[in-house]
């Protein structure tokens, strides 16, 4: 994995601004469980199966009771932020793999089954918002597009 990145003074100085949002006790501490939720506020885009084995793989009990300060977060955040992210092409290329015409689009029913089997398989309903528009007459998704749509969301 690379080096956590060095954030400046300012970034810093943001993300405990935000940090302090989720602070619903005062303590200036968030639970676990909120962790993932202030990483994607800060722009991250972690998996919740990341940010468990970022905390040290916990109990459920452990991500709903216990609470860290920012100075435990803000190691957390660099490492995260030194993950390499997936970039445009990645997500295109994996999606032309079940392109069968070769004409730019994919079932919109089987891209339901990937989205619901593979990686951190999204919940029924998580998918019908995310299809919400996607497919065309013939029930094709532009997988381009929806990229595009995904990665603007």
């Amino acid at each position: 994995m690379g080096e956590p990145t060095a954030f400046s003074a300012d970034q810093i100085e943001d993300f405990k601004e935000a940090f302090g949002l989720f602070d619903r006790v005062g303590d200036n501490q968030v639970a676990f469980n909120q962790v993932a939720d202030i990483m994607r506020a800060l722009g991250q885009n972690p998996t919740n199966r990341e940010v468990k084995k970022l905390l040290g793989d916990p109990s459920a009990e452990d991500m709903a009771n216990k609470r860290m300060n920012f100075d435990a977060f803000l190691p957390l955040l660099a490492k995260q932020d030194a993950v390499p992210k997936g970039t445009y092409d990645d997500y295109v290329e994996g999606l032309r793999v079940f392109d069968k015409e070769g004409n730019g689009t994919v079932l919109g029913a089987e891209l339901r089954i990937v989205l619901g089997t593979m990686g951190e398989k999204m919940k029924e309903d998580e998918i019908d918002a995310l299809m919400q528009g996607q497919e065309d007459d013939n029930g094709c998704v532009n997988y381009e597009a929806f990229v595009k749509h995904i990665m603007s969301v």
